[in-house]
């Protein structure tokens, strides 16, 4: 990759704007033309359908008689909806839409009133119009809800009687709701999708659910922002064929520290995802009680047993056998490339202390600093370049003693990436992620591209979150939210590299 180190591809990201910065842009693509502007709505309403009926999947099938409930606007985010609506009816054809037109019939836009009209051309015998008072009685409830209200460029307040409507819709029993562009007023969304541009709003509105990003080829080969969204293209170098003159050593070797006997289990899962990252080599140093175990489990990983602390810890005396492992290379084992630090480490004081003077003695190989790794003195140690991967309570410990030039990856809803005043925001992930060990596996992820192209931190960083947050997307839609195990994720790495779930 030509790509340089602080920089990602062309594409793997694209910019999030504010209301006037969009307005301004699609001004500029657009100028006004309907000609133009009723190709970007095809697109967009499919866009919408397909990724409507691919999150209901967390829920299970689509009904085949669903009841799908299109509340549409004046403009444009309302044709969205209905043609996204039209889509689902054509690809369900006993399910059946309801749709209500906040302001009238008359009220719509030529664009609207065109998607109106094609989504009733469609299925005449499929789609009833539903009034206000209609919507507000109904007590069977639908499956679907598509919110097109208002676009971006409506500012508040809603009046009463739309109000009054957004608030028995939200009472209603809705399977998923989803909004277009952004959540009309206090529209409670289950999933918002950000048609072509993402904006600035939709990410502050606590009513938005879970962000979706559909890209409409409004950014290609664009420069990206301050501010950006990450694209499944941050993958494309992972999707391209190794060459066939090559051996382990082209791949790198991860160093993960870690493990303890009161969290055993998070080094382990690490190691894991490290191996499933594609690296050359892994080597785990952990407690000495462990390495047995674990060498059983993971045969493919080099396991080193540690001296143990009092505390079931790593412990300081075994500095010396790290220090000269780090180092050396032999015929069979390469030097470390790259470590990870943290996981399952507990807070035991010696191994602080370890972990703390492996960080004073590295110069050079840069390192993941994760879970009880992040801590203020710890991350400030040592001049090795390094990412830090805190969730908001771990991130609120440390931000004052966050060096210069960190990568650092805020897990949370919507994780945040920031690096040299940059942010990339990745849209994907979910609730399933919200179970113990998924940070676990998302750095050793990290750490095994890092160990792949020591230089790349803020590459392997989006790509390790993307890839990491679309496999989980594809776990939930495969088994739903709830009756998993969080290393299920690493089964579905495959599918995301080679689009099978796309």
């Amino acid at each position: 990759m030509n790509t340089p180190h602080d920089m990602l591809e062309p594409g793997a990201a694209h910019p999030v704007l504010t209301i006037d910065e969009a307005r301004q842009f699609e001004a500029a693509l657009f100028g006004g033309d309907e000609t133009r502007e009723w190709p970007a709505m095809q697109r967009a309403g499919r866009a919408i359908a397909d990724a409507v009926l691919r999150d209901y999947r967390e829920l299970g099938a689509f009904p085949e008689n669903a009841r799908v409930l299109v509340l549409a606007g004046k403009g444009h985010n309302g044709g969205d909806a209905l043609i996204a609506a039209r889509h689902i009816l054509e690809k369900h054809p006993r399910a059946k839409a309801a749709v209500c037109f906040v302001f009238g019939e008359q009220s719509l836009r030529p664009l609207a009133w065109r998607a109106h009209r094609e989504l009733a051309q469609a299925a005449p015998e499929r789609v009833a119009v539903f009034d206000a008072a209609a919507v507000q009685k109904d007590g069977a409830g639908f499956d679907l809800c598509l919110d097109g209200i208002f676009g971006f460029q409506f500012r508040p307040s809603v009046d009463e009687r739309v109000a009054q409507l957004i608030d028995s819709v939200n009472a209603l029993p809705v399977c998923l709701r989803a909004a277009v562009d952004m959540p009309s007023g206090s529209f409670r969304a289950d999933f918002t999708y950000a048609t072509g541009i993402v904006k600035t709003p939709v990410l502050e509105n606590p009513n938005s659910g879970r962000v979706r990003y559909l890209d409409l080829g409004f950014f290609s080969g664009s420069p990206c922002r301050d501010t950006a969204t990450l694209t499944p293209a941050a993958l494309a170098p992972l999707r391209a064929l190794r060459s066939s003159h090559t051996d382990k050593r082209d791949y790198g070797h991860l160093f993960i520290v870690g493990g303890s006997r009161k969290y055993p289990g998070a080094v382990l899962m690490s190691v894991q995802a490290a191996l499933r990252s594609g690296a050359g080599l892994v080597t785990a140093f952990v407690p000495e009680s462990l390495a047995p175990v674990f060498a059983a489990q993971v045969p493919e990983a080099i396991w080193h047993g540690m001296a143990e602390s009092p505390g079931g810890g790593l412990a300081l005396e075994d500095l010396p056998v790290f220090r000269e492992r780090v180092s050396e290379k032999t015929s069979g084992t390469a030097n470390a490339t790259a470590l990870v630090i943290g996981p399952g480490l507990s807070r035991d004081r010696e191994s602080f202390a370890l972990v703390t003077e492996i960080l004073r003695i590295n110069e050079n190989i840069p390192v993941v600093l994760d879970a009880d790794a992040l801590q203020s003195d710890i991350i400030a140690s040592g001049k090795a370049p390094r990412i830090l991967t805190p969730h908001a309570g771990e991130y609120q410990r440390v931000e004052a003693a966050i060096p210069d030039g960190a990568v650092v990856v805020r897990k949370g809803p919507l994780t945040l990436i920031e690096h040299s005043g940059r942010k990339y925001i990745s849209p994907f992930g979910g609730p399933v992620l919200a179970r113990g060990g998924s940070g676990d596996l998302l750095a050793g992820m990290i750490g095994g591209l890092l160990a792949q192209a020591p230089g790349a931190l803020l590459h392997a960083a989006c790509r390790g979150t993307v890839w990491h947050g679309m496999a989980a997307d594809c776990l939930a839609r495969a088994h739903g939210q709830h009756a998993v195990r969080t290393t299920q994720l690493l089964d579905f790495l495959p599918e995301v590299l080679r689009g099978v779930s796309q």
